[in-house]
């Protein structure tokens, strides 16, 4: 009987689980697989941002509509900041408009992991979807500052032009820039907390790197063309080429911005899954 059960025990395989080394794949296939957390996450993260709030959503609109009225009366007025012929105040919010999104999404997604330590501590889902539900959840806001933009056009008589149906590729690539710079900083922050006193030097210098209160026509072709390397650039001077009708062509600038943005997302992609075997021993 003896002899039985220990040959019994002798053929029951073994496995060993230990983490990958080096590079490792996307699987972006998990992100599918766990959609519904996804969803999930995105929900939560919108009720979140404004809770107990005594303004709520009002917040999308304050922050750009404020920053536009101290760039005008700054850059505008007394600096005599010129806007390519369109009124100062909307030159500077169409592009305040696409800025606030990444900037928040950027934000968020970069200490989103350390924020949900306990439930990476706990449970597995793909890592991926906490800075991707971050930055998706910022749509809400820009769907608010958007349509407050479309009123201001209004009052000033400014009708969308017919290169409105570029919109939505602009937003993406502002969403995957976001994105894509937001997956390097999480994963950073999860072992050096220095990226989260460092992330509002980092997005404030990116602010006046990118033509938001200045024109970029102020620069010579290929100067556009150094500063079109952030990617913020190539969806800045897009949104007013398409919805002001700025005389600017953005296409050399949106093709180098676009590649940048994808390079970026592709190399923060893969740094995020390299790092990601050790989250829940760090965080």
């Amino acid at each position: 009987m003896e002899k039985a059960m220990t040959s019994d025990f002798s053929a029951v395989s073994h496995l060993r689980i230990q983490p990958s080394q080096g590079w490792v794949a996307l699987q972006l296939r998990d992100l599918w697989l766990y959609r519904e957390l996804l969803y999930f996450f995105i929900w939560r993260d919108i009720k979140v941002r404004y809770k107990q709030t005594a303004l709520g959503a009002a917040w999308a609109v304050i922050q750009p509509l404020f920053t536009m009225l101290v760039f005008s009366l700054f850059f505008g007025r007394l600096a005599k900041i010129p806007s390519d012929g369109i009124p100062y105040p909307l030159f500077v919010y169409c592009a305040l408009v696409p800025w606030t999104f990444f900037a928040q999404g950027l934000a968020q997604s970069a200490d989103s992991l350390v924020g949900q330590g306990n439930l990476i501590r706990k449970v597995y889902f793909p890592r991926l979807a906490i800075p991707l539900s971050s930055v998706s959840a910022g749509l809400v806001d820009f769907s608010i500052s958007f349509t407050v933009l479309l009123a201001l056009m209004a009052r000033y008589g400014v009708r969308p032009t017919s290169h409105l149906v570029w919109l939505p590729c602009l937003l993406l690539l502002a969403f995957v820039t976001s994105l894509g710079v937001g997956l390097w900083l999480s994963a950073l922050n999860v072992r050096f907390r220095d990226v989260k006193y460092a992330l509002p030097f980092i997005i404030q210098f990116w602010m006046f790197a990118t033509p938001i209160a200045y024109p970029s026509s102020l620069l010579g072709k290929p100067g556009r063309l150094v500063l079109a390397l952030n990617p913020m650039v190539g969806v800045v001077e897009g949104f007013r080429w398409a919805l002001l009708g700025a005389k600017t062509a953005p296409g050399p600038l949106m093709l180098v911005s676009g590649l940048a943005a994808l390079g970026v997302l592709t190399g923060g992609a893969f740094y995020f899954r390299r790092m990601e075997k050790s989250f829940a021993d760090v965080v």
